[in-house]
């Protein structure tokens, strides 16, 4: 009984020194947090989804506090997050929000074959090169599905993944995961023609049996645009924003209608720009 009872003092005191050394260590070594960190990390939304492109809202906080980035890259924080940051530094801040649009129309394109591998977009790419004769196509398995935390993407009935621009907020997620770069950043207040293809092939024949809604190389949204702000990048049309004023010609001109007005036809697509932004569908 005494062998019992003098372990367990021992044991107490051993505890009790330990945690005071513990305790003594912890102050000594204890490195003081910036103020006006937590103060920013305060003011995000807590959402860790790296678009700001560091590792999380601490690692972002500790960036703008070090005056080491700028107070506007929160892009799930928008506008608000934005100002309430540039108010605890005493800057100005400014930030125009983005949603992911789908540059892909081929719900119908053909496929290789029947596909038996890893049922993912980026194993159908690493193992078979695609599952498409479109090596550029949408694979439809959702792995922009599966990284949006915020329940913005849905697979609609034809196959390709839809955009809900209530609840999208540009956080690009979706953007880094696809395996063939379909999801772009768009600008909500952009106006002008959106390319709904991403075929880099040159053969129009070839364009033509692997997707009847490709881009074929026609160059007539090219030839017939009044402002002369459309070239050929790769393939695909690449339209100058700053000279484009959506009269709508391209749209028009474009036999397998690849091009579509951003405003109305491509952003309300999925559903309504988010309010807080300030921008209405035209």
């Amino acid at each position: 009984m005494g062998i019992i009872i003098t372990t367990a003092i021992f044991a107490a005191l051993l505890a009790f020194i330990l945690g005071a050394a513990l305790g003594f260590f912890r102050d000594f070594f204890k490195v003081e947090e910036d103020p006006l960190k937590i103060r920013v990390r305060e003011a995000l939304p807590g959402a860790n989804c790296g678009a700001c492109g560091y590792p999380g809202c601490d690692g972002y906080a500790a960036a703008v506090a070090a005056g080491q980035a700028e107070t506007n890259r929160c892009s799930v924080g928008g506008k608000a997050v934005t100002e309430r940051i540039s108010a605890l530094l005493g800057v100005q801040g400014a930030i125009t929000p983005v949603v992911a649009v789908l540059a892909c129309r081929g719900s119908q394109a053909l496929k290789k074959g029947d596909y038996r591998g890893l049922l993912t977009c980026r194993g159908a790419k690493l193992s078979a090169g695609g599952t498409k004769i479109c090596l550029w196509g949408c694979m439809g398995f959702g792995d922009c599905l599966k990284v949006c935390q915020f329940g913005a993407l849905s697979m609609g009935a034809d196959g390709l993944p839809r955009v809900d621009y209530g609840k999208c907020t540009g956080c690009k997620l979706c953007i880094a995961e696809c395996p063939q770069g379909l999801l772009r950043d768009v600008p909500v207040d952009r106006t002008g023609a959106f390319a709904r293809c991403s075929n880099h092939n040159p053969l129009k024949a070839a364009v033509h049996k692997a997707c009847k809604t490709g881009c074929i190389k026609c160059e007539l949204c090219v030839k017939n645009c009044p402002e002369h702000c459309i070239t050929m990048d790769r393939g695909i049309p690449l339209v100058d924003y700053a000279q484009c004023t959506s009269c709508g010609t391209c749209v028009s001109k474009c036999p397998t209608k690849v091009l579509a007005l951003i405003r109305p036809d491509v952003l309300p697509g999925g559903g309504p720009v988010p309010a807080e932004t300030g921008t209405a569908p035209a």
